[in-house]
């Protein structure tokens, strides 16, 4: 028997923000295992951690179709998990990323975790016509991350009410995932994340896009601190600060569910 979590993470309220599903194992499962769990569970991304000492994990995230390098609200979610059931007594984790050779580290003040991410490097890119078809507007700028696509727009509301085909976002040829993002009149910038290409049509509120977004909107408004709400079905307010090069993302969760995955039992 695995103990099993959901938490919905970079959320005021249950029933909003990104669910994660959290898994703190004793020893890693095979890779296989672990890639059936999370297509099983079925939410944008399931996370499997192993202590190394106190305070000190190792962590890997699945999709329901792939490992990925970086995931933001599933680390918060292990975060979330670690703080309240294991980890009781302490207000700081270190976690090492063994996908991609990341050091994160999440801190507790109170109700708010904060994650410590890398900062990505941006690009700009010329428009090209296949993404206005995809996205069914035409962005006024495109960028690029060493991962991710970057598509800004002059008005809130197309970002709010976009349609996109997400079979014509998986045949794009570059990044893994695309970013819709505007300005915002009431939060500093309002934005979406869809990863037709790892499985999850949309992420409903996804913590690694800040460290691409963050960095972007400094620049655009001279700001370090920056409130975003990710204008998904769901929803979520994510708060992020660039700090030399790393991106503080900060956000409120709730537990959804503690379960038990029978995974001796096949």
């Amino acid at each position: 028997m695995l103990d099993y979590y959901v938490v919905d993470a970079f959320a005021d309220k249950i029933f909003e923000g990104n669910p994660a599903g959290v898994c703190i194992l004793e020893e890693w499962l095979p890779s296989e295992k672990m890639q059936k769990i999370a297509m099983e569970n079925c939410l944008s991304e399931t996370a499997f951690a192993v202590k190394v000492s106190e305070g000190n994990y190792e962590i890997r995230w699945f999709t329901p179709k792939c490992e990925i390098d970086l995931c933001g609200h599933a680390t918060f979610g292990t975060s979330y998990v670690l703080f309240r059931f294991y980890e009781t007594n302490i207000k700081e984790l270190h976690f090492h990323g063994l996908y991609a050779d990341y050091q994160l580290t999440v801190t507790k003040n109170d109700e708010l975790l904060t994650l410590d991410f890398p900062k990505m490097k941006l690009e700009q890119l010329s428009y090209e016509s296949y993404i206005e078809d995809a996205l069914g507007a035409k962005p006024i700028e495109v960028w690029r991350s060493e991962r991710d696509l970057i598509c800004l727009f002059d008005d809130e509301s197309i970002v709010a009410a976009m349609n996109p085909d997400l079979a014509k976002i998986k045949e794009f040829p570059i990044g893994i995932s695309v970013f819709v993002t505007a300005k915002s009149t009431e939060y500093d910038f309002v934005a979406r994340a869809f990863w037709p290409k790892v499985g999850i049509d949309e992420d409903p509120v996804c913590g690694s896009m800040f460290c691409a977004l963050a960095p972007f909107w400094n620049k655009k408004l001279g700001k370090a601190k920056m409130v975003c709400r990710q204008v998904s079905k769901r929803g979520g307010t994510v708060y992020c600060e660039v700090n030399g090069e790393h991106v503080n993302i900060s956000g409120k969760g709730s537990l959804y569910s503690k379960a038990s995955i029978c995974v001796d039992e096949e």
